[in-house]
């Protein structure tokens, strides 16, 4: 193979490798994450295991300062690098944490994340390994739980490119059925493309 020929065939290998790493048009999840979407969700967001878990961690840590909250974000943060796992172990095997990657299973891939906050927007339990521990410093936190009660939150896509996935998270204050009164928040991200692909008619 002559220069030229070497030459237009690396031209189409890089258009071709373009193509394939292009970005698919922006889902807009407020469209597609409608009330019946945030029904389902809290069909199994209302139950005795959530809500037992989030009071039991709000009684056990109901007397943090920020600078405790900051210690235990840098341990989780840390401990994602390192081999010894203490406090990501204990918090991925308890049951509220095994009772939502049940839920994330059953989904068959609608649903990529889920995780529980309590009163200090630290996490109670979740269906797999976050980035951080503390949510409290971000709007799924601020907008929900620090808002009301029947507060909703739902957040820009982001273009999963790994997965090849539109990705979007809502949010939403977690309420004692009893007292009426905000005990924490979940966050559930989506995967929005598979959310489009079974809203479209006929599939």
């Amino acid at each position: 193979m002559n220069d030229r020929l070497l030459y237009v065939a690396a031209v189409m290998a890089g258009l071709s490798a373009t193509v394939a790493q292009a970005e698919p048009a922006k889902l807009d999840p407020a469209a597609l994450i409608t009330q019946n979407v945030i029904k389902d969700i809290r069909s199994f967001i209302d139950s005795d295991i959530v809500r037992l878990s989030i009071e039991a961690q709000n009684a056990r840590l109901t007397d943090l300062k920020q600078s405790q909250i900051d210690a235990l974000d840098k341990q989780w943060r840390a401990e994602r690098e390192n081999a010894d796992k203490p406090l990501i172990a204990a918090t991925l095997s308890n049951p509220l944490s095994v009772y939502l990657s049940r839920i994330q299973g059953r989904s068959l891939g609608l649903y990529a994340e889920i995780f529980v906050m309590d009163q200090n927007g630290l996490n109670v339990g979740q269906s797999s390994v976050t980035s951080d521990f503390w949510q409290g410093d971000e709007a799924k936190f601020q907008k929900t739980y620090n808002v009301s009660g029947d507060a909703v939150f739902i957040d820009e896509a982001e273009w999963d490119k790994d997965s090849k996935i539109w990705r979007g998270q809502v949010s939403f204050t977690v309420v004692d059925p009893q007292t009426k009164k905000s005990i924490g928040a979940v966050t559930v991200e989506m995967n929005l493309t598979e959310l489009a692909r079974r809203s479209t008619p006929g599939t």
